[in-house]
């Protein structure tokens, strides 16, 4: 087979990252219906399914959710942000995805309130967000700093939530996913970047 019908036969990078992304937001749909049929039909009180703590809590928090409507407030951020970072590639999806997790997990676990309930994709959402709006400065790209503006232009405003503000909601979580996604923009930077001259 020749390189070129190798390379055809392959997933464009657009299709495999909307394939990705939607699978991943298929996969909190399905846990969702899990969680509300566990429930007899009632979400009134958040996840049936998180009885967890430690380490289980930071596995499974992000893929949890409080109700439909709080997965509903995930879905388009999730499948717009995760999908410009998925452009870049599987590999670098995943490994924005693994770092914004680990790190907002223990730190939700570390500092996090007890009187709120530390669910959901949110801070997936908010770590992508910040990968995306800090990425273009570490690696003095000019394509992705343009796409960084365009990004914050759509969704800067969420960035209120990294602050404590309304009861219940884990500002904590927001908190710590942003700083993940600031922390995966730089240990991904592409340091071999020549500096611009003065």
């Amino acid at each position: 087979m020749s390189e070129h019908s190798a390379e055809t036969s392959t997933l464009s990078r657009p299709a495999a990252a909307g394939l990705m992304v939607g699978g991943f937001v298929a996969l909190l749909y399905v846990i969702e219906l899990i969680d509300t049929v566990a429930s007899g039909g009632s979400t009134a009180t958040g996840s049936h399914l998180a009885s967890f703590a430690g380490l289980d809590g930071i596995v499974f928090a992000p893929l949890l959710h409080g109700g439909w409507a709080h997965l509903i407030g995930n879905t388009v951020p999730l499948l717009v942000l995760g999908f410009l970072i998925g452009l870049s590639g599987v590999r670098t999806w995943v490994q924005v995805t693994v770092i914004v997790w680990i790190f907002a997990g223990v730190g939700v676990s570390l500092f996090g309130g007890g009187n709120t309930n530390h669910l959901g994709a949110s801070t997936l959402v908010f770590g992508w967000l910040a990968y995306l709006l800090v990425r273009g400065l570490f690696n003095r790209s000019l394509g992705q700093i343009m796409l960084g503006v365009v990004v914050f232009a759509v969704y800067g405003s969420v960035l209120w939530g990294v602050l404590p503000g309304r009861p219940g909601v884990s500002w904590e979580g927001h908190l710590f996913g942003a700083l993940g996604g600031a922390l995966a923009a730089w240990l991904l930077s592409e340091r071999d970047v020549p500096a611009r001259s003065a």
